[in-house]
């Protein structure tokens, strides 16, 4: 039965992701109305605290038009021995501040990103003093001056200030620097910082979200956002995942607070897709090379998702003759060209080894702005495990890619049976259709 299983997958598969396409070009969501992906999402869905276990929460498991209600613990069950399963490692920093003035009012300051862009990840090893780009929460009461506070915590106390630098057209700059010397920012944070749950969620970060809003697998600290659909994982069931022949491969993108901007515009035309940092390591890229058209490859969360299929771009980029310092894959790159000269994905991740190989490199570094609507083909996913998510969001575009028109069926199906939306609610498994 696996093996059949397997082998229908395989010929599909290599239809799809091997050969190359000989169609004009893909839909281009550029004149796609956000309207498309709008629905009525009552207040009282909305999970405001994590499910009493981890591995609790149901599973909506969509596959061929066919909808079934299970638990997330049922996912070894659920996917073929022999699997591929991608999650994203980032860890989220607490990256929430709060400050008191004298005059009572409570100032709140969101690290966001640093201030002169580069990777998160040395910004965060910054010390003594760091500048980013922050969203401010009651900024009338804060014009000019500078905030200073001691904060207390397990770790150590910390004197923290902030500096409100003048506005440079980009969004409002914090310089910060803290006593004792020595630490690096992302230790101040550790210490004075909030775990920053999402704005729906309409109340402060308590004890259990220090714990519950983290993957067990959280390594590489940069995210301000969970990549929540690894929420549901525990030890034991990753255990039980190796056990029956998944493989797991780790990648990093760390979130930004643009996961959670809403789209504004009538069309996508108007909406600017936020920049996320990734880094993978060679070896995932060669087990990602190795498995695409062989085995089902399935990914956990819209994040992972996008850092795959970014790859593939940024391949297709390098087989036209661009010699690119790092990965960097623009909002509309997928929609630019005819389809009939996108590169097979072992061809384009091939590019990528043997660009990674002359530069000596070990893992590959950059951002991504992908943006995955209605109308692009998955190169590399089989299968996504993501939440519910946002009425009129890009990850609802996304997942509407993954499954066409039956999203709106899905999401219904959801609310009419009692699943929770959103970072801590339930999750589903949604089988890619195929063209």
């Amino acid at each position: 039965m696996f093996c059949i299983g397997i082998a229908h997958h395989v010929v599909q598969h290599e239809v799809v992701s091997s050969r190359r396409p000989r169609f004009a070009a893909m839909p281009h969501p550029r004149d796609l109305s956000v309207s498309s992906v709008l629905y009525d999402l009552p207040a009282d869905r909305i999970a405001q605290h994590p499910p009493a276990d981890r591995g609790s929460s149901r599973l909506l498991v969509y596959r061929d038009g066919v909808i079934e209600d299970r638990i997330f613990a049922d996912l070894p069950a659920l996917l073929p021995a022999g699997a591929l399963l991608v999650m994203n490692d980032t860890r989220v920093v607490n990256a929430r501040l709060h400050f008191h003035k004298d005059t009572g009012a409570r100032i709140e300051v969101f690290c966001l990103e640093p201030a002169h862009g580069g990777p998160v990840e040395e910004a965060f090893q910054q010390v003594d003093e760091a500048e980013w780009r922050c969203a401010l929460g009651n900024a009338k009461r804060w014009k000019q001056g500078p905030l200073g506070q001691l904060f207390r915590s397990p770790q150590g106390d910390v004197q923290l200030f902030a500096e409100r630098l003048p506005d440079d057209g980009h969004g409002t700059r914090v310089r910060f620097h803290w006593l004792p010397g020595g630490l690096t920012f992302a230790e101040v944070l550790a210490r004075a910082g909030k775990v920053p749950l999402p704005p729906y969620m309409h109340r402060d970060a308590a004890v259990e979200d220090q714990e519950r809003y983290q993957t067990v697998f959280a390594r590489c600290e940069g995210s301000v956002a969970a990549p929540t659909a690894g929420l549901h994982f525990t030890p034991a069931l990753l255990e039980t995942l190796r056990s029956r022949g998944v493989q797991q491969a780790r990648v990093t993108l760390h979130v930004g607070a643009g996961t959670f901007q809403p789209v504004h515009a009538d069309t996508m035309a108007g909406h600017a897709m936020h920049r996320e940092r990734i880094l993978v390591g060679r070896e995932v890229v060669q087990l990602l090379h190795d498995s695409a058209g062989v085995r089902p490859i399935v990914v956990t969360g819209t994040t992972s998702l996008r850092t795959i299929e970014s790859l593939y771009w940024h391949g297709a980029r390098i087989l036209r003759g661009s010699d690119p310092v790092e990965l960097h894959v623009d909002q509309w790159e997928p929609y630019e060209f005819p389809l009939a000269d996108h590169p097979g994905v072992r061809e384009a991740l091939g590019a990528v080894l043997r660009w990674m190989d002359d530069r000596g490199m070990d893992q590959v570094t950059g951002s991504t702005a992908l943006l995955i609507a209605p109308g692009y083909r998955m190169r590399l996913a089989d299968a996504l495990i993501t939440n519910f998510h946002q009425p009129g969001s890009t990850l609802l575009l996304l997942v509407a890619a993954c499954v066409g028109q039956d999203w709106r069926r899905i999401y219904d199906h959801a609310l009419s049976g009692g699943y929770r939306f959103l970072s801590y609610g339930d999750a589903s498994l949604l089988w890619v259709r195929r063209p």
